[in-house]
């Protein structure tokens, strides 16, 4: 069977689906955030490693003294004003994603990370998996088989994502 818009599954995002600025997370309603600015970068693929394009990838992540600006964080009214910690990119046609952000604190008990969210055409659930700066004790990275923990490590602060195959980036369950 030839897959055809028919026969996948949506969303289907059009070409503006991303606010322009929606990837910087270093700026908030006119405010810099506090800590130091990062740039991460990375693809998204397939198995054969064919790009995929227009795939939305959004982040979350604590600010630089490791707390969420949301109220599941109980210090939620400590986190820095300037930082919403969250943001949203497609990718272009070479299947490549760029965030400016700020690099992120250890949240109590966890290693620094950011948390990604995969939406795309014809994927029936979105992905989320979750990118380390470092591997070591955090109970997250260490659910993950000890041989596929590498997938989850950025490098100079690059994370390719892939959706399937032996290569395949682990992705997390709610």
């Amino acid at each position: 069977m030839i897959s055809t818009a028919e026969a996948t599954i949506g969303p289907f995002f059009p070409p503006r689906y991303v606010d322009q600025g929606a990837n910087d997370l270093t700026v908030f309603d006119g405010r810099k955030a506090r800590g130091d600015v990062i740039e991460i970068r990375g693809r998204v693929m397939q198995e054969d490693g064919t790009a995929l394009e227009n795939l939305i990838v959004e982040i979350w992540q604590a600010d630089t003294q490791g707390i969420y600006r949301h109220p599941a964080d109980p210090r939620h009214a400590q986190a820095d004003a300037n930082f919403l910690g969250w943001g949203r990119a497609a990718t272009d046609a070479q299947g490549s994603y760029c965030f400016r952000t700020i690099k992120p604190g250890a949240p109590e008990g966890r290693l620094a990370h950011i948390n990604f969210m995969v939406m795309f055409s014809g994927i029936m659930r979105i992905l989320k998996t979750t990118m380390y700066f470092e591997e070591g004790s955090d109970p997250v990275l260490l659910s993950v088989p000890s041989e596929r923990r590498k997938f989850l490590i950025a490098k100079n602060n690059e994370f390719n994502i892939r959706l399937r195959g032996e290569n395949e980036t682990p992705f997390f369950d709610d």
